[in-house]
């Protein structure tokens, strides 16, 4: 056997393969989610207004031509305030999914190549993380830290980088007993190089796919605790914090509450879609 060959896992070998062929899924939520991007990129120039300007002679305006999603309780135009939320929760979806995605491939990956003791540790720690449930844990530590977005992004990632251990660690159970990982210890390569350039490039897939549907659940994390206080404050345009403003006038005037609410759900379903295309394509089984 070639040592070029040992390059190649399998699993990459057959993500090649399909390469050419992926579903419309893939396609179709790409483009949903490149949509929210090229949003907040360009929210300075999209929005028409201000997102924080108050302007009290149009308090609780109904949608119009002036302001097409209508205004809030202090003048604040709803449309422009969507928009710039947008970056606050894109942003608290990618670095919530990053931090722990990157804390729970690297210990997965040690538990599952070395075993032994530091397997042992690892999935008692993560029996201790797991017993308690996910959202009250999140809001237990914010509680401890204080409210606001920094501490959103410690608690999620002491929480949620359990998932992503789980997911490579099987996988690296799996992927040592192969035949080119023996190979790559008949030749004498070193664990890290081993470990990291031919066993984890296989081991990560599930973890990757798994991380567009964790964007979903964090996004909605982010949101519901911006709503309750705890994460974005206001005066901060974050969908979270425009629903929990509006809250009080919603007899009154439904679409300070209305249109956030459609934000995060379309936002949600773009990296749903594109999760679950990504799945289709590359065989992983959510």
């Amino acid at each position: 056997m070639a040592v070029s060959e040992l390059h190649t896992p399998r699993r990459l070998a057959k993500l090649h393969e399909r390469l050419g062929e992926p579903p419309r899924l893939v396609y179709i939520g790409a483009a949903a989610v490149a949509f929210w991007f090229v949003v907040a990129v360009f929210a300075p120039f999209i929005a028409p207004y201000d997102p924080i300007a108050q302007d009290l002679r149009t308090t609780l305006s109904p949608p119009s031509w002036a302001h097409p999603l209508g205004t809030d309780n202090f003048g604040r135009d709803v449309l422009s305030r969507i928009i710039f939320g947008t970056r606050l929760d894109l942003e608290m979806g990618i670095l919530g999914v990053l931090f722990p995605f990157l804390i729970g491939i690297t210990l997965g990956a040690f538990a599952g190549y070395f075993g032994g003791i530091v397997d042992t540790l690892l999935m008692r720690l993560l029996d201790v993380t797991i017993a308690f449930p996910y959202f009250v844990l999140v809001i237990a530590i914010i509680a401890i830290l204080g409210p606001g977005v920094s501490s959103f992004y410690i608690s999620v990632a002491l929480v949620g980088w359990v998932s992503y251990a789980r997911l490579v660690r099987a996988e690296m159970l799996v992927l040592r007993e192969q035949d080119y990982v023996m190979a790559c210890r008949a030749l004498g390569f070193g664990h890290l190089r081993t470990m990291l350039r031919h066993m984890l490039p296989n081991a990560i897939i599930p973890a990757v796919v798994f991380s567009m549907t964790d964007v979903v659940i964090v996004i909605l994390l982010g949101s519901s605790l911006s709503y309750l206080g705890l994460g974005a404050q206001p005066p901060t345009p974050e969908w979270g914090v425009m629903v929990a403003d509006g809250q009080n006038f919603i007899t009154r005037a439904w679409w300070i509450t209305f249109f956030p609410g459609v934000a995060i759900v379309l936002a949600a379903l773009s990296f749903s879609l594109f999760a679950d295309g990504l799945a289709e394509w590359l065989g992983v089984q959510e």
